[in-house]
């Protein structure tokens, strides 16, 4: 690798930066929506507006078997789920009122709010929503692995507005997995409890204010919404860049992002897309901690955050989101973070690390290969032979599962509860580089069950991640939301639902 690669990589990520229009205004939660009942006939509804959305009408609307990014960006104008996860990663109350968890965390029964209709009249029941749940954990289903954990999901015979989930392994945070919509059957345009029901006339679809919704102390920003039909990608990013559509989803730095112009705003949301750097822990030289901790030295954080993901991302120091409540200011503050002396001083120390390091990275995705050519970088300046393999996702996935590697630039999106064993556990399916600790997977069962004191045992894990050092955690990507220049105002965009916080919103 040349002398004159940071300069190439700088005005990458330049590049890369040039894609924002304007600053990123920062999420934040939002309390969860009161119980509270007044008459929508006592509140007047708010006047029409010019508030447009895409929808590709030849596909699906359902909110657990659709694929299409546009329509399921819909889905929480129409659809509610039991929970819903606000900005720091902490569960709210939505359909469900209350619940209770048995003692070894396997059965929970959950009671629904009263009251509840599907757009179509339908209640809600304890019946609806275990065929919702059993329906999205499907084969044809989009939370398959989500949901994954649940054996079960049934009615009480005696009581029509709760029903049971059964697990096969110990969750103390269940509702965290359960902000999947619930939706009316398994049609392509599902009825749901949702604040909005899908409206045709003729080719025309938009979203009509519900006169019967249950949360109708909820104010909405707009009477009716129009939905711009589109049938192509193209077709999206021109509508949106003339102005026919208000808002759309994007994330800015996947592998093949679509390109927007036009004057818009941007509004970020946290998400638990994990970027981490990972080592062959059985064979070569990382296999050796202090190899390990040393490299770890070469990651810059803040630039690979701030310049190659340009602000649409957030710094980690743990494989946990900042935002989040497991997330440890002191277990952060331990860790090293990116000092190039003192790893040209410690390289000085060791032995073995004279032949070739593999460090292998995905190439299909720009962002991901500048951040692993800017650690590559970083480790030859301090002396060593690096090699920079960077492959297309099925050569880097095949040479992952053989291990042949040294080091190699990973990513992986959690479940919003965190569950690290995919990752860190002997077993995990993620576990490229073969890490295995008997501690490490008690401490990762503890967290997993955990409800009470998930802080501590958290706090344990990073003790043990510190000291042993299987990855480098790098970032966590952000999720943007586009908005006409000047249209909308008081977005508080949370994952998986760009409309949290609704009541909020002002439509200019």
């Amino acid at each position: 690798m040349k002398r004159h690669f940071l300069a190439a990589l700088l005005s990458t990520a330049l590049l890369l930066t040039a894609c924002g229009r304007e600053a990123h205004p920062s999420s934040s939660a939002s309390s969860a929506a009161s119980s509270g009942t007044v008459s929508l006939e006592e509140t007047p509804r708010p006047a029409a507006t010019l508030f447009t959305l895409a929808v590709y009408p030849e596909f699906s609307l359902h909110p657990t078997l659709a694929a299409n990014r546009a329509n399921l960006t819909l889905a929480p104008l129409l659809y509610e789920g039991l929970f819903s996860v606000d900005a720091s990663f902490q569960a709210q109350p939505v359909l469900c009122r209350s619940y209770t968890v048995s003692e070894d965390k396997l059965t929970w029964t959950l009671t629904l709010q009263p009251g509840v209709t599907f757009s179509d009249g339908t209640p809600l029941t304890g019946q609806t929503v275990a065929d919702a749940l059993n329906l999205a954990r499907s084969e044809q289903g989009r939370y398959k692995e989500r949901l994954a954990v649940i054996a079960a999901a049934a009615p009480l015979e005696d009581a029509p507005d709760q029903l049971t989930i059964t697990l096969r392994r110990s969750n103390g945070s269940l509702p965290l997995l359960l902000d999947i919509p619930i939706a009316l059957g398994g049609g392509d345009r599902p009825a749901g409890t949702g604040p909005y029901v899908l409206s045709e006339n003729g080719d025309s679809l938009s979203l009509t204010a519900r006169e019967g919704w249950w949360q109708k102390e909820r104010p909405l920003p707009a009477a009716d919404i129009t939905l711009h039909s589109v049938h192509r990608s193209e077709e999206l990013i021109y509508a949106f860049d003339a102005g026919e559509v208000s808002l759309v989803d994007v994330d800015l730095m996947a592998t093949n992002a679509m390109g927007y112009g036009g004057n818009y705003q941007t509004w970020d949301y946290p998400t638990t897309d994990f970027l981490y750097l990972g080592f062959n822990t059985q064979e070569g030289p990382c296999r050796t901690l202090e190899v390990r901790q040393c490299l770890a030295l070469a990651v810059d954080r803040n630039t690979i955050a701030s310049t190659i993901y340009a602000n649409h991302a957030v710094p980690a120091a743990l494989p946990v989101h900042p935002s989040s409540p497991l997330y440890s200011r002191s277990a952060a503050a331990a860790v090293p973070g990116y000092a190039p002396e003192a790893l040209a001083a410690r390289l000085g120390e060791l032995r073995g690390l004279d032949g070739e390091l593999i460090f292998l990275v995905n190439s299909e995705n720009t962002a991901k290969a500048s951040a692993a050519q800017l650690i590559a970088y970083q480790l030859e300046a301090a002396g060593l032979n690096v090699t920079l393999q960077q492959l297309p996702f099925e050569d880097y996935q095949q040479a992952l599962n053989q291990g042949a590697f040294d080091l190699y630039l990973g990513e992986t999106v959690f479940t919003a509860d965190f569950d690290l064993a995919p990752l860190l556990s002997s077993t995990g399916t993620l576990n490229y580089g073969g890490w295995r600790l008997e501690e490490a997977d008690s401490c990762l069962w503890n967290l997993y069950g955990a409800v009470e004191d998930k802080g501590n045992r958290a706090e344990e894990l990073f003790t043990l991640l510190n000291a042993q050092t299987p990855i480098v955690p790098i970032i966590f990507k952000n999720g943007s939301v586009l908005t006409q220049w000047g249209r909308l105002s008081g977005l508080t965009p949370v994952r998986g639902d760009v409309f949290y916080g609704l009541e909020n919103w002002t439509i200019s």
